[in-house]
């Protein structure tokens, strides 16, 4: 097995930024998106998020793509929500994501972020390249 030190944090939002996570199922969601990222081979040090994105920091191994891996545990936890969950509608990502690579130095200021989402988005304390899917945001 290779030597890799990688560290990624991960964002991507429901479809049309509807607040689709509702906090009666955000805890479950985050384990199978954390579960799904471990069965493809992730280190997954964190998952947060609130009522219309969720962040992932995980070490993902060189032999998976990152677009692979994101695509894989969008589609799980999404069919996770649509099919186990008793919901009144249909739950859908976008298909637009944001990957932003950093140093071991800062993956306790990373983890530490992503795991407070509700207070930095009630307080107005977001690091806005840690919350871009998209290239014109």
């Amino acid at each position: 097995m290779p030597y890799y030190r990688l560290f990624y944090h991960m964002v991507w939002g429901t479809k049309n930024r509807e607040p689709f996570i509702q906090a009666e199922f955000e805890n479950s969601l985050h384990n199978v998106i954390a579960a799904k990222g471990e069965k493809l081979g992730a280190l997954i040090y964190a998952v947060g998020g609130v009522e219309d994105h969720v962040h992932l920091v995980a070490t993902v191994p060189p032999q998976v793509t990152l677009s692979d891996f994101i695509g894989q545990v969008k589609g799980h936890s999404s069919h996770f929500v649509n099919q186990k969950l008793a919901i009144p509608y249909h739950f859908q990502w976008q298909r637009e994501y944001g990957v932003v690579s950093f140093g071991g130095k800062q993956l306790d200021q990373v983890v530490k972020y992503v795991k407070n989402q509700h207070q930095h988005h009630a307080e107005g304390t977001l690091i806005p390249f840690l919350e871009h899917t998209k290239p014109e945001q």
